[in-house]
């Protein structure tokens, strides 16, 4: 199925971007995933200084 001016779909991502998180001690933030009672947990953690959230927007 070709489609007209270009050939992309218009759901394509024609480029990938990470954003990046930082703590406010300045270390940079990483998702991580714990199973707790048979549950997947994600949390956010700073490799700085060990800090623990559940989204990486609580660090701001």
């Amino acid at each position: 199925m070709a489609q007209a001016g270009g050939g992309k779909s218009k759901n394509s991502r024609t480029a990938v971007t990470t954003q990046k998180f930082f703590c406010s001690c300045g270390g940079e933030v990483k998702m991580k995933e714990l199973f707790q009672g048979g549950k997947r947990k994600c949390i956010a953690e700073c490799l700085k200084c060990k800090r623990i959230e559940r989204r990486p927007t609580d660090f701001i």
